[in-house]
């Protein structure tokens, strides 16, 4: 890599951090589908229970930033051990073919191995060839025995609602841990860590 530093991002990168989100979207044909507010962002990243992590590619002195990458854990119930999964990896176009997307995915590698996550994983769509041909390059194996399914809007809350339409009793989900009020101790590695 030439320049560029990569590290956790701040609170003063979200506005950055979105405006390549967007870039990214308009990239990906999909501009019209970013919801995300700053306000919103913020909060996922840094406020009081985050579950959502980001790194940055700094620019050089006051340049902008030049990548991010946004990130969550999930858990493998066969390997019995969390990994990350990368939501987004984003170079802007200036600073591509220097580096800076493998240093990220180095980055996340690093946090994997040094905290024994069982793997790091992603999606990518299915025409993006230079973003499938730079995954093949690192080793990256496609999952293509799987499909993705998603469930969003009217008929998220209308699965939420079960068959009679009706919200969570007392005591139910809501009352999970994961909701944002784990009352797990603190197992002492700190807020910044995912």
């Amino acid at each position: 890599m030439t320049d560029g530093r990569i590290r956790p991002a701040r609170v003063q990168d979200v506005d950055q951090i979105l405006e390549m989100i967007r870039e990214l979207a308009e990239y990906e044909r999909a501009a019209d589908e970013v919801r995300a507010s700053q306000e919103g962002l913020a909060s996922a990243l840094f406020g009081p229970a985050p579950a959502v992590y980001a790194l940055v590619v700094e620019g050089e002195h006051d340049q902008p930033l030049l990548g991010f990458a946004l990130y969550f854990l999930n858990f493998s119930t066969w390997l019995g051990r969390h990994g990350i999964y990368l939501e987004d990896l984003y170079v802007r176009p200036a600073a591509r073919g220097q580096g800076h997307g493998r240093a990220l995915l180095q980055a996340l590698a690093r946090i994997c191995v040094d905290r024994g996550y069982g793997r790091l994983e992603w999606w990518v769509l299915d025409w993006n060839e230079p973003a499938l041909g730079f995954y093949r390059s690192i080793g990256a194996v496609p999952m293509d025995e799987w499909t993705v399914h998603r469930v969003t809007g009217p008929t998220l809350r209308a699965l939420a609602g079960g068959d009679d339409g009706q919200a969570d009793e007392p005591g139910g989900l809501h009352d999970w841990p994961g909701d944002g009020t784990d009352d797990r101790p603190d197992d002492g590695a700190g807020a910044d860590r995912p």
